[in-house]
C-alpha cells in the first residue's frame, strides 16, 4: 500500500458519507445530530485527495444506518455527496443525496423576526421551493432564502 493511500479501516456495518466537499464534514455531522458522544464509532477524513472534486471529505458511522430522510438532510452542505449502507462489510445501498421537499428543525430561519427564533416550542420549518434552483422559504415569516444562509444557522 503506498504512502498516499487513505488508510482508515472497513466498516462492519453502518452508514459512509462520501463525496463530501472538502471542509464541511463536521457541518454535516451536526445537521445529523451525530455529536460523537452516541457511543458508535465516527471516522472522520477532511480534505483527502479526490479526483472528481480535488478535494473531499469523508464520514463513517459504524453501527448506525442512516435513513434517506436524515441523510437528505445534508443535500444543501454537500450536493454531490454518496451515501453507503454497509452490512456485513459490503456496500448493500448505495444513494446520492437529494433535497427534501422541506427541513423541519434543522436550519434555523435567519430571520430574527420569525416566530421560529423566539418561541422554544416551534421548530423551523424550512420549504424548498426549487430542488434544482436551491430555492427556499421560511414557511412562518415567508422570507426567501439562501442556501448559504442556512447553513452558517445550522442546529
Amino acid at each position: 500500500m503506498s504512502e498516499e493511500q487513505l488508510l482508515v479501516r472497513r466498516i462492519r456495518e453502518g452508514t459512509v458519507i462520501d463525496h463530501i466537499d472538502a471542509g464541511k464534514a463536521l457541518l454535516v455531522l451536526r445537521a445529523l445530530g451525530i455529536t460523537g458522544r452516541e457511543g458508535s464509532v465516527v471516522t472522520v477524513a477532511m480534505n483527502v485527495p479526490s479526483v472528481k472534486l480535488g478535494k473531499k471529505d469523508i464520514i463513517k458511522i459504524e453501527g448506525r444506518l442512516l435513513a434517506a430522510d436524515e441523510t437528505n438532510k445534508i443535500a444543501l452542505i454537500a450536493p454531490k455527496a454518496t451515501i453507503n449502507i454497509v452490512s456485513d462489510y459490503r456496500v448493500r445501498e448505495k444513494r446520492r443525496v437529494e433535497l427534501p421537499d422541506e427541513f423541519i428543525g434543522v436550519f434555523n430561519c435567519p430571520n430574527p423576526s420569525c416566530i421560529s427564533n423566539s418561541e422554544r416550542s416551534v421548530a423551523s420549518r424550512i420549504e424548498v421551493l426549487d430542488k434544482e434552483k436551491q430555492k427556499l422559504r421560511c414557511w412562518y415569516c415567508r422570507r426567501i432564502l439562501e442556501a448559504n444562509e442556512l447553513i452558517s444557522s445550522i442546529h
